[in-house]
């Protein structure tokens, strides 16, 4: 009977707690219409997506990009929402850029509501073949980039009184995979980093959100960097990102991140599969390590001149583009995702 009393006790404690979390986060439900929304990377991809979901709650849109025509493609995409869009090239690994950037878009509107640091790398092929200047890259984009972002966008917002910091990183910045090591060991970087600003800028009324999506179709293999076996490498890596079981879509990853972000969430679970691996790898993380040694080894080895860097447009096989990539090719030629010999977004 006592441990039955107990145990009721428990239940409803925990209920009790749920329940005031619950009406905390409902406190912190945010609006988009009216709202200044940066979006880094925005002129295709995951980006793009989640400028039109924005787009259509009537938030005033910023998209910074490096390439010109892809920002005018996504401003004209965009446009036929009704709302305003600010197309701005920048590259998120210059200061300057970035100063220069954040000084127009406080021109234009006057504030900063939401920064979304969504640019990225993908390089993918043998650690054998990856240079020091891939890791310096790969973490110029994905940790300096938004590290810059965020020390230019802070400074409105706490004048303003609050705002709300979006990061992506990846599932590959919760467990380390093989084949992507600039890629993993920089997206480790920006979770850290994320985390750390959260708890850094909560007392100003900004919370950051960290998100870690598994795999998503945005079409983004055909703009990522490939070493090694170049054609198989695109091949894995393309399949992979279309398989309906294994992937989510992008539209619902953006869904969910937008979510997320109006209610000022620490980190959305976006794809139940990520979410069990993070789990399994705490759990066991030696099965977990063995696991992705031997995926490794079944992953194409080193080649002969593996060194040079090509795009997934310049390593398409006779697999990929085929029926098994069809989902990650309709994505790329409904989000913008236009061939670049450099990758960057």
């Amino acid at each position: 009977m006592k441990l039955r009393s107990l145990l009721s006790m428990a239940i409803g404690a925990a209920a009790t707690v749920a329940a005031v979390r619950r009406m905390i986060r409902s406190k912190r439900r945010i609006s988009f219409t009216g709202q200044t929304v940066v979006i880094t990377g925005g002129s295709r991809g995951l980006g793009l997506v989640m400028a039109r979901r924005l787009a259509a709650e009537r938030a005033n849109l910023v998209l910074l990009a490096r390439d010109d025509r892809e920002l005018a493609r996504a401003k004209l995409d965009l446009q036929q929402y009704g709302v305003d869009v600010l197309a701005i090239p920048c590259d998120v690994r210059d200061e300057d850029d970035v100063k220069k950037a954040f000084a127009r878009i406080i021109e234009r509107f006057g504030r900063i509501d939401v920064l979304i640091n969504n640019a990225g790398v993908i390089q993918v092929g043998p650690i054998e073949h990856m240079s020091i200047d891939d890791f310096e890259k790969s973490m110029d984009v994905h940790m300096w980039g938004p590290l810059r972002t965020m020390l230019a966008a802070v400074p409105s917002m706490r004048e303003q009184g609050g705002g709300r910091i979006v990061n992506i990183a990846s599932i590959g910045g919760k467990i380390a995979l093989p084949h992507l090591t600039p890629y993993t060991a920089s997206k480790f970087a920006l979770v850290g980093l994320s985390e750390a600003m959260r708890s850094e800028l909560k007392k100003d009324g900004i919370f950051v959100t960290t998100v870690c999506p598994f795999l998503m179709r945005t079409g983004s293999p055909l703009n990522a960097e490939f070493k090694g076996h170049h054609e198989e490498e695109f091949t894995w890596f393309t399949i992979s990102d279309s398989l309906p079981l294994l992937t989510m879509s992008a539209e619902r990853a953006a869904f969910k991140i937008i979510e997320a972000c109006r209610f000022g969430d620490a980190e959305p679970g976006v794809g139940v599969q990520g979410r069990l691996l993070v789990i399994l790898n705490a759990l066991f993380p030696e099965l977990v390590a063995d696991i992705l040694a031997t995926v490794n080894r079944l992953l194409p080895g080193r080649a002969s001149s593996g060194d040079a860097t090509q795009s997934g447009w310049e390593s398409r096989s006779k697999w990929a583009p085929s029926l098994f990539t069809r989902l990650t090719d309709q994505a790329a030629a409904r989000n913008n995702e236009i061939p670049k010999k450099n990758g960057i977004h």
